[in-house]
């Protein structure tokens, strides 16, 4: 088994301790990310989620300025097919690395919401993004790593001797994660991914999907590369109706009306109609402790880890036990509840599982 790493999330889009009231929402501010990051690295978090949509700031940007004002925390920042050109997209991520001394890993999206993909210009169909992805990890690997110009002839790209500086720090490249529940993503990450990240569902599930996706690495020759995660949510609190009542307050302003709305979205990503489908079926509890009430009012991954720290720990190791070493966290506040995490449940991890967590 592999260590176990802990990712954190920045609320680029605003934090907020209950959706629908205005005197529990805190704006996206410079500060407010530089306080996420920092309780984040404090709390033993390895890596920092740095989402992207309309709705965020720019990722790379923001992702430079805090690693810059922090010392070991890695950004997760998105590489999504057709907004950036490989062979820059290579050399800004190169020297990304350089300058923060490899501390950067890259999240493969192809894309959650078709609206926004139309809104901002890409015109390619789903299954084209990722033959086009495909194409784009590859330009990206073999250019860090090529001793020679790179010459490549894809359907969607056509290099003729491109070579890049500076090479990455992180040998042979930085890591590459991707969270998603499609076929042609689980395809892709058996193909490129470091680590595969699925979001909330039951443990017995992951397993199961863990056992295919593995099978489709094998193909590649990378059964034993590839890793897996979750992207869960989490509300740790001293007890658990502390906890429950935290949970309950996130959503208990925001009016049913949005539920119906959500209902209408025609968002095409597997991982999202997984989600809201388990809502559906199982109602507010998919397992004990795992809490599906933000799924009733927002897209993505939204399933909580709801509970006192002992809960929560034994929670997530049903996730180890099924075969997750890699785990990408968000709750609220982000600071407040990074600190809760690296205090409560962290050590509560590490002293189930010997030797497999670092030390903050």
């Amino acid at each position: 088994m592999r260590p176990l790493e802990f990712g954190w999330f920045v609320p680029t889009s605003g934090d907020s301790e209950a959706f629908g009231d205005p005197s529990a929402t805190i704006d996206v501010s410079d500060d407010h990310l530089r306080r996420v990051t920092q309780a984040a690295e404090k709390a033993g978090f390895e890596y920092l989620l740095t989402p992207v949509g309309r709705q965020c700031w720019e990722a790379y940007i923001l992702g430079a300025f805090l690693a810059a004002d922090s010392s070991k925390i890695k950004p997760l920042i998105a590489a999504r097919p057709g907004y950036v050109n490989p062979v820059l997209l290579a050399k800004m991520i190169s020297t990304f690395d350089v300058m923060s001394n490899g501390r950067i890993c890259v999240n493969l999206i192809a894309g959650q919401s078709e609206i926004e993909i139309v809104e901002e210009g890409i015109k390619y169909k789903k299954e084209d993004r990722y033959v086009l992805m495909d194409e784009e990890v590859t330009i990206l690997k073999a250019l860090w790593t090529a001793d020679e110009p790179l010459h490549f002839e894809g359907q969607f790209h056509q290099l003729k001797g491109a070579t890049i500086l500076p090479k990455p720090v992180q040998k042979p490249y930085p890591k590459f994660y991707l969270g998603g529940g499609s076929e042609e993503a689980w395809n892709l990450s058996a193909k490129h991914s470091d680590v595969h990240l699925f979001w909330g569902d039951t443990p017995e599930r992951i397993e199961e999907n863990i056992k295919d996706i593995r099978e489709r690495a094998a193909v590649h020759g990378r059964r034993d590369d590839i890793g897996f995660g979750m992207r869960l949510q989490i509300i740790c609190r001293e007890t658990e109706e502390e906890a429950m009542e935290a949970a309950d307050r996130l959503i208990r302003n925001i009016p049913e009306a949005a539920r119906e709305l959500l209902k209408k979205d025609t968002s095409e990503s597997v991982a999202n109609q997984r989600v809201q489908q388990l809502a559906a079926e199982k109602g507010l509890w998919i397992a004990p402790h795992l809490w599906t009430g933000l799924t009733r009012f927002r897209r993505g991954a939204g399933i909580a880890v709801v509970g006192n720290p002992q809960q929560c720990a034994a929670t997530l190791q049903r996730f180890i036990d099924a075969g997750c070493h890699s785990y990408c966290l968000s709750g609220y506040l982000h600071h407040e509840e990074a600190e809760r995490f690296g205090r409560m449940v962290l050590p509560l991890l590490a002293e189930q599982n010997p030797g497999m967590v670092k030390a903050a």
